[in-house]
């Protein structure tokens, strides 16, 4: 390998008395070798995104400062060149050459709906369908396959981008009548059935939407085939439940395929008791292909009040750790549910959702950030958020301890400008997703107008304001893949590379500023940060291997990195995925 390497940053990894000499070592389980290693063991960059002086980066720009990693017992005890490597192999020691590939720490989602993500491998997919015709089409492929009576359930079109014409039940009901149809929204604060499937749910025009949801009507005051936000489970509850064994097997369907993708861990955004009977199952089995950072259901009471009689689960080395809580405060953008202080730029009158109204449980969830499990707080709006600051702010004034919770808002999607500090006065991480910025901004700016708009998806902002940072997808909402997530961060760009500079492309992240948004910062919000996070001796061997640089790529050709690919995720020592 030819790239000179941080000769300091080496001396400060390597296990043995002195970087000259070569110590008799016990030999290790794996040795990676021949790679661009990062260890992020430097310091954050700077608000602007200035690397930190101690950061293997030059004016030439950034270099790595490893090569080699040896691991045993599951946690790495070597990190430096591949020639000090050799000390560690053994006669039973697997060496990993990864010819000149880049090991970064292990990265994680920090937002997922995984049970959803293994469904979809069996369920039908609209992902991408610009008109109801097309998502018709492709519904009555698919009921082809299905025997008649049976229920057909689908996700994917884009309520967001659909707002202006949402569809109805008449096209759908006419090419497929002889099946209860449910599409799920893109981002699931709209759902769309099919006659039948109204009928078998009991929806009616006397049917009254529960608060904080919308029934679209037609000119006769029938439903029309749409439901929206809280509205959406009264189509969706009616379809019929997953067994245990298939609940349990989307969800290791899921997971499996987030390793195939390099992520070593998941965040989960709000795990109900069927969704957490299937974690623990699998934990129980040694099953669990990646770390589950299980975020409770506060929709779901008995399961929360069960676990507020438990406590926190808080090993943070553990495969499953479940300390933290999600509850939801307002809508989605899209589907003119997120709350906001103004009247929306593309309906007047009209706020959106929010508290009580959207079913957030303010006491339940005062009573779990008490007894320390961390809160993820679903916020869109900026009232929402304002609304939502003001909540974590009463219970810590009430009790200063649950400032320690590391307490979330997830999405934080629109920000008033005097907001921004507040999220740093009170400890809250922004848990945000880059790819929501470039696949909204068809519709954001006509929902918010030319003024509020800048205050959305305002990563460089939070920054400013030293506020802690997570990056994640909301899958299935958004593709999840790492190279989309880092380059939709770092251009603020689309897959076809629009627009062109980026939009709003002072909110832009840096490359190092993406890939720890997945990684060393993303550890930082489950508590994770003296485990993993870092390729430094003593950590858990969690790894991600991809073929490009995403620091040299993402600085200096960012459209580049969407056609990365994985080479190898290691969870704990054990490879969970290797391509060929």
């Amino acid at each position: 390998m030819t790239t000179r390497l941080a000769t300091g940053a080496l001396c400060a990894l390597v296990l043995s008395a002195a970087c000259t000499s070569t110590p008799a070592v016990e030999p290790a389980d794996t040795l990676l070798t021949n790679g661009r290693v990062y260890t992020f063991t430097w310091d954050d960059p700077a608000a602007d995104g200035t690397p930190a002086a101690n950061a293997p980066h030059t004016a030439e720009g950034w270099r790595p400062d490893a090569e080699a990693i040896a691991i045993r017992a599951g946690r790495i005890v070597f990190a430096g060149t591949s020639q000090q490597a050799e000390a560690y192999r053994g006669p039973a020691t697997r060496v990993v050459d990864l010819k000149g590939a880049t090991a970064l720490p292990g990265l994680v989602d920090s937002h997922v709906h995984i049970r959803e993500l293994g469904q979809a491998e069996t369920q039908l997919d609209l992902t991408g369908v610009a008109t109801e015709e097309e998502a018709v089409a492709r519904t009555v492929a698919y009921a082809a396959k299905v025997p008649t009576g049976e229920w057909v359930v689908g996700r994917g079109w884009d309520e967001g981008a659909w707002a202006g014409r949402y569809p109805t039940m008449r096209l759908l009901s006419e090419q497929v009548p002889d099946h209860p149809v449910v599409l799920d929204s893109l981002h699931g604060f709209a759902v769309w059935g099919n006659k039948l499937a109204f009928a078998k749910a009991g929806i009616t025009r006397a049917t009254k939407p529960p608060v904080g949801g919308e029934i679209l009507k037609d000119a006769k005051g029938e439903p029309a085939g749409t439901l929206l936000n809280r509205a959406v489970t009264l189509l969706e509850g009616a379809v019929p439940p997953p067994t245990p064994d298939q609940a349990r097997a989307w969800v290791l369907a899921g997971l499996k395929r987030m390793a195939r993708d390099g992520f070593t861990g998941v965040h989960e955004a709000g795990a109900d008791a069927e969704l957490m009977t299937a974690f623990e199952s699998l934990d129980a089995s040694s099953e669990l292909p990646v770390r589950v950072y299980a975020m409770l259901s506060a929709r779901d009471t008995a399961l929360s009040r069960a676990w507020l009689q438990k406590g926190p689960r808080l090993d943070p080395a553990a495969m499953l750790t479940v300390r933290s809580v999600k509850a939801y405060y307002d809508g989605s953008l899209g589907s003119r549910g997120a709350r906001l202080i103004d009247d929306y730029a593309d309906q007047k009158g009209h706020r959106g959702v929010s508290g009580g109204n959207y079913g957030f449980d303010q006491a339940l969830v005062a009573e779990m950030m008490t007894a320390g499990f961390q809160v993820g707080i679903h916020a869109i709006g900026d009232a929402g958020n304002r609304e939502t600051l003001d909540f974590i702010q009463s219970v810590q004034d009430r009790n200063q301890t649950v400032r320690n919770n590391r307490n979330r808002i997830e999405h934080a999607q629109v920000v008033h400008p005097d907001d921004f500090a507040r999220y740093a006065s009170l400890g809250v991480i922004a848990s945000v997703e880059p790819p929501h910025a470039v696949e909204d901004k068809p519709w954001a700016e006509t929902r918010l107008g030319p003024e509020r708009v800048k205050g959305a998806y305002a990563w460089r902002t939070f920054r400013q304001n030293g506020v802690r940072l997570a990056f994640g997808s909301d899958l299935t909402g958004s593709d999840h893949t790492i190279f989309y997530g880092l380059h939709a961060a770092v251009t603020r760009r689309d897959k076809t590379l629009q627009p062109e500079g980026g939009w709003y492309p002072a909110q832009r992240m840096t490359a190092e500023e993406a890939v720890r948004g997945y990684s060393t910062w993303a550890a930082y919000a489950a508590f994770a940060e003296g485990d993993r996070g870092t390729l430094s001796p003593g950590r858990a061997a969690d790894i991600t291997v991809m073929d490009l640089d995403p620091l040299v790529v993402g600085s200096t050709k960012a459209e580049s990195l969407l056609k990365g690919t994985i080479r190898l995720t290691m969870v704990g020592g054990r490879i969970a995925h290797e391509a060929p």
